[in-house]
């Protein structure tokens, strides 16, 4: 059987070739977990905003239904007294 003369160019390539696959690996590995920390931070974001809007908007009709009580007691307050001060004898 008859040595190769390229064989150490060979086994040259074919190492590179693991080489590059494992690097190019790495670079897809660590994309997708930027791309997966980058879609949790801004779901994250999200989800704070969407809350914050639910808040406020629940605090707002909550002061709209207080203000209307008041003054809905308010007024049976002042028909009573008006009531009150007509005295049949």
């Amino acid at each position: 059987m008859l040595l190769n003369p390229f064989s150490p160019l060979t086994f040259l390539k074919i190492s590179s070739l693991k080489a590059t696959i494992v690097f190019l690996s790495i670079l897809l590995i660590k994309s997708n977990l930027l791309r997966l920390k980058g879609g949790l931070i801004g779901g994250l974001v999200a989800l704070i905003l969407i809350s914050g809007i639910l808040a406020s908007s629940t605090l707002a009709l909550g002061s709209l239904v207080y203000a209307y009580r008041l003054k809905k007691k308010s007024n049976n307050d002042n028909n009573q007294m008006q009531d009150s001060a007509t005295v049949n004898v």
